[in-house]
């Protein structure tokens, strides 16, 4: 879908001045049509995630999934999972390690997955800085997923994942939806809560799955109170 420069504002809760601002200094993904700017939804997500910015829940709606809620962060890491000593050497060893422990159901391709995965990673870099990474298809939605998932994995090795800040990653989360609306949601929440000093400690420090999961609550409940 392309957002227009008001949607865009809408979608962020920024002013349209902001949104023109970020668009003059060519710092956010945008498209020119027709002597209009023009945004896809998932790369603007994609990008205030990694930027650490709000999104607007609201907007993340999608008539054809309207009818289902939205997941709770904690409720998709305690399906996928925390997982420690992750191994691999590379990124893509490391991906590949990834997607062998991800909970999925046995008719999901992983080679598939894999493979999208890494593909991602070459059209830009998941690392968000300070050795964090968000691994995650863009357009790939597995349909046998019963439940969307977060999966958090600390590595044995810091691995470079081409992050903005020359940092390699030894943290990764990685969120694997049926749909595009609970991808959408799942990044935004995860966006939110790694703006939290605190949870970022945690996952410094690779805290206790029970240190995790009560950091993490605290920053759903900041989150509804923002």
């Amino acid at each position: 879908m392309h957002l227009s420069v008001k949607d865009a504002a809408g979608l962020l809760a920024v002013s349209e001045k902001t949104i023109y601002r970020w668009i003059k200094r060519e710092i956010v993904p945008v498209y020119r049509i027709h002597e209009n700017y023009r945004f896809n939804r998932a790369e603007l997500i994609e990008w205030a995630t990694s930027r650490r910015l709000g999104v607007a829940t609201a907007a993340l709606d999608e008539p054809e999934s309207l009818t289902l809620p939205l997941p709770a962060l904690t409720t998709a890491l305690e399906a996928g999972g925390v997982f420690y000593r992750l191994g691999g050497r590379s990124r893509d060893e490391v991906l590949a390690e990834l997607v062998a422990h991800l909970r999925l159901s046995d008719e999901v391709d992983r080679d598939y997955l894999l493979r999208v995965l890494i593909a991602r990673e070459n059209l830009a870099s998941t690392g968000i800085g300070e050795g964090i990474a968000l691994p995650h298809p863009r357009d790939y939605f597995p349909p046998h997923l019963p439940r969307p998932t977060v999966t958090l994995c600390f590595l044995e090795n810091a691995v470079d994942f081409g992050a903005l800040d020359g940092v390699p990653v030894r943290i990764l989360l990685t969120l694997i939806a049926p749909t595009r609306r609970f991808h959408l949601h799942l990044l935004s929440q995860l966006g939110f809560v790694l703006k939290s000093a605190a949870f970022r400690r945690v996952l410094a420090e690779q805290g206790s799955r029970e240190e995790i999961f009560a950091a993490l609550r605290q920053g759903e409940v900041e989150q509804k109170l923002a």
